[in-house]
């Protein structure tokens, strides 16, 4: 099994249709160890979703924009593991003045805090964790959607998550040298509670079929957390800085196929 024996921490898993939730569950199947991450009144619904797992993990209180939270996760699992071999970010939020097609109307406040919490989080998360990760040789994974392009309604969410992609690479500049990887995987859309959020989406979900040649289910993540699962096994040591597309091949296409 490709990740026997990983010690992995995922965050983002809300409910059984996330795609964090679909990585917890191909991971343990891989043999990995696991465990969760939540916060605040969301936690209750991550500790139901985490008994639906194969071996149900324990879920540690992490708000990626409270620092002390971080403290009390790098010494939980310090204790419980000495060393990390991956991480998956799985975290983004935007305010609802930063999407639906206000993009010159939103406030810097809200602008702000779209960058902070989905894409300097990863900085946030992979800075304090390094020194387990390296021990590990570890993985950090975080889960994008493609920014080279202006998407409709995504507005500020959009810049985050370009904002995302460069704080990747700068992360796998600085985490390479002491062994650590840093990757993406930009998925094509799938049915999650966050995507919920976003208007338009339903419409922009029927439409990605269309132009992708393999296809595309945005109620099936298996595909995405399958990329995931290679990127936190060994399977993927010689591979950072780089952002795999998961979209069915949608990325690659100038118009909808014929």
């Amino acid at each position: 099994m490709t990740l026997e024996g990983k010690r992995l921490l995922i965050t983002g898993v809300m409910t059984k249709k996330s795609i964090a939730y679909a990585v917890a569950e191909l991971a343990q199947q891989q043999g990995a160890e696991v465990v969760l991450t939540s916060f605040g009144r969301a936690r209750r619904m991550t500790e139901r979703t985490a008994g639906a797992l194969p071996s149900p993990p324990d879920v540690l209180e992490l708000d990626v924009n409270n620092p002390e939270d971080f403290d009390a996760l790098v010494s939980e699992l310090d204790s419980r593991w000495d060393a990390l071999d991956g991480v998956l970010h799985a975290i983004a939020f935007a305010p609802e003045d930063a999407l639906g097609g206000r993009f010159l109307e939103t406030p810097v406040e809200s602008a702000v805090q779209a960058f902070t919490t989905s894409a300097y989080s990863l900085k946030a998360l992979a800075a304090p964790l390094a020194p387990l990760l390296e021990k590990g040789e570890g993985s950090v994974v975080g889960l994008d959607f493609d920014a080279s392009v202006a998407w409709p309604v995504y507005d500020w969410m959009g810049v985050a998550k370009a904002g995302l992609e460069a704080v990747a690479r700068y992360l796998a500049r600085d985490l390479g040298p002491r062994g650590v990887r840093v990757n993406l995987v930009s998925a094509g859309p799938i049915e999650t509670t966050a995507a919920g959020g976003i208007p338009g989406f339903e419409t922009l979900a029927g439409e990605w079929a269309g132009r992708s040649p393999l296809g595309w289910d945005s109620n099936d993540p298996s595909s995405v957390a399958g990329t995931v699962c290679y990127l936190l096994s060994d399977l993927s040591r010689g591979v950072t800085g780089e952002i795999i597309h998961v979209d069915g091949g949608y990325h690659a296409m100038g118009a909808p196929l014929a």
